[in-house]
């Protein structure tokens, strides 16, 4: 009796999990608006002609009773006329020129993480840290951005107001890792060295060549072509040129 007591209070222990908690941190991006100087809903803003018009054929493309549906990609035209970051105004007109509720709105923008609630620097830079750049020293290379930038830390923009510097998920360039975003262009295979060129360039007001920094073409196998190396066979040697 006593040992079946006993294997009872130690199955029961082994079963009872104890309660972790985490310290709470700030959100990047606060889903809670307060009215300050440089953004509140007294600041004007609407879409140029020209963005007008651009809102309007992407309206064009869903049928007028679902017009609202044309939200995100509006809201994303919305923010690259407004230097890169989506205030309260800006949210307010998408919301009026799309005649749907500014709480409707709000929740678009505060739940994608492409809609920077802040204002940004000149230059956008996102910084994959997910596991498979993590493994290839984007560790590194954040460190290296942050550190040739000022000694500014991720989410911070630098003091030049040329570049806001953000750590990231997954960007689906895993092949090439480590990489990262400089606003809408990818940059792979860095090095701590080819990083610095790369700010460096952008800091100049250039714009560096995208894509891999190692020299290979695109997502090749860095040691060099190892298939395909012969001509190719079947019908497509003997199509009409068109189809070749």
């Amino acid at each position: 009796m006593r040992l079946l007591s006993r294997f009872t209070a130690a199955r029961s222990s082994a079963t009872i999990r104890g309660i972790s908690t985490s310290c709470p941190r700030l959100s990047d991006a606060l889903f809670v608006h307060r009215d300050t100087e440089y953004n509140n809903p007294k600041i004007p803003f609407e879409f140029t002609s020209e963005n007008t018009r651009a809102a309007e054929e992407i309206i064009s493309r869903y049928p007028p009773q679902y017009k609202k549906a044309a939200v995100i990609p509006l809201l994303h035209l919305a923010q690259r006329q407004n230097k890169g970051w989506t205030s309260i105004s800006v949210m307010n007109y998408v919301a009026k020129f799309l005649e749907m509720p500014p709480m409707r709105v709000y929740e678009v923008a505060t739940f994608y993480t492409m809609f920077n609630r802040e204002p940004i620097g000149e230059n956008f830079v996102q910084v994959c840290t997910t596991t498979p750049c993590m493994l290839r020293g984007s560790t590194d290379i954040l460190r290296t951005i942050c550190d040739h930038l000022g000694g500014i830390k991720p989410g911070g923009t630098s003091k030049d107001g040329k570049f806001t510097v953000i750590e990231v998920e997954c960007q689906g360039a895993c092949s090439n890792a480590p990489m990262m975003v400089v606003n809408d262009d990818f940059y792979e295979d860095l090095t701590p060295e080819t990083t610095k060129k790369v700010l460096d360039a952008f800091s100049k007001g250039g714009k560096p060549k995208r894509g891999p920094q190692s020299g290979r073409q695109t997502s090749e196998n860095s040691a060099g072509l190892t298939a395909l190396t012969s001509k190719p066979y079947g019908p497509g040697e003997f199509c009409l040129p068109e189809f070749q």
